[in-house]
């Protein structure tokens, strides 16, 4: 089976890159010459990416978003540093092939990449992609089985022992993502107060410390054009960092919707993850725990910490819009989705369930 591969197309007005400049670049790190063009991989909310094709070679380019004003999201000799150390133990991760902080290039620091081939799931299936529930079922397996793999990676023999702080990890994250919230808030949404008091009030004991990715979804998962059920590929690690691997779940969880859902969630459904076969949340918990021994008694606090945590992300994202630091059209509608994602941390939270 060939399914169709995701494509990048033409550059948003306003992310263009200076062609000229980046020629230079090119020119002065690797061998050859060429015209430069440059596509844009389209679906991505916060930093950018870009396909570069520069006479016979193809590179993947990623850059921080344009008009953003939270640096610490966005650094790229962050991101660099953890994929160079990852790929050789965890395969998965993209090869990283240069860094440049030279702003004189785009402005911006970025980095460059191998481009990794293959078909990436948004909210409609290809055209020509068929799941059957077998394949639906063990393609779900796969995803979280990788997630597992992740979190059994010894960071330390890695090299990437130092790329973050695990004693209070949740005690940080709650504080820090509530402070994000009110520092980009653009709405009075009532939930955020009593979701936060929640948060504040249910901290569990952390479990124990591993890579986490902070962002394992779907669509941030490249797979093999010829067997849709084998990972070949797992983009945008801008938030990687050592911490509770439950709340890498637990994120993970908050963009999964179940076909049991309100039906407002399943307006905001990101991802393929109702076709009949597919595992629910609350059976991607209960492998995870079979796989990996640790204890699920409180993963209502990590569903509802991270629906709060990808509410909050959205309105960093609309904050640009609507100070007009960007745009992209596609950003107008995300007060809504907000809110959808504060009522169901908020639903979490007071019933307990997944």
């Amino acid at each position: 089976m060939v399914a169709s591969c995701d494509h990048a197309v033409s550059v948003r007005a306003g992310e263009e890159l200076d062609l000229t400049r980046l020629g230079a670049y090119l020119g002065r790190h690797f061998d050859g010459s060429g015209p430069v063009t440059v596509e844009q991989f389209p679906s991505g909310h916060s930093n950018l990416t870009y396909r570069v094709t520069w006479g016979d070679r193809e590179l993947v380019l990623r850059r921080p978003p344009f008009g953003s004003q939270v640096k610490s999201a966005h650094d790229m000799g962050r991101e660099y540093r953890v994929l160079s150390k990852l790929h050789e133990a965890y395969s998965v991760a993209p090869k990283v092939i240069l860094y440049c902080d030279d702003l004189s290039v785009l402005d911006a620091p970025f980095y460059l990449m191998e481009p990794i081939r293959g078909i990436i799931l948004r909210r409609q299936l290809p055209p020509d992609l068929l799941l059957s529930p077998a394949m639906a079922r063990q393609l779900s397996e796969v995803f979280l089985d990788n997630l597992v793999r992740l979190h059994s990676l010894d960071y330390d023999k890695i090299g990437l022992g130092d790329l973050g702080k695990p004693q209070g990890y949740l005690e940080r994250q709650v504080k820090g993502w509530i402070d994000r919230y009110h520092n980009s808030a653009t709405h009075d949404l009532s939930e955020v107060e009593r979701i936060s008091a929640w948060l504040t009030k249910h901290i569990p004991a952390s479990s124990d410390a591993t890579l986490i990715h902070n962002d394992y979804k779907y669509d941030n998962v490249v797979l093999d054009s010829n067997d849709i059920t084998k990972i070949v590929g797992v983009v945008d690690w801008e938030m990687c960092t050592l911490g509770d691997p439950l709340s890498d779940l637990g994120t993970t969880l908050a963009y999964w919707t179940d076909a049991s859902d309100p039906d407002e969630l399943q307006e905001i459904c990101a991802a393929p993850t109702t076709i009949p076969g597919t595992l629910t949340r609350a059976q991607l918990v209960q492998r995870y725990a079979l796989a990996t021994g640790r204890s699920i008694r409180d993963m209502d606090f990590y569903l509802t910490f991270a629906r709060f945590k990808v509410g909050v992300i959205v309105q960093q994202i609309y904050y640009r819009y609507a100070r007009g630091l960007t745009h992209d059209e596609r950003f107008a509608t995300m007060p809504h989705r907000i809110a959808v994602l504060m009522r169901a941390s908020l639903q979490c939270a007071e019933s307990g369930t997944i």
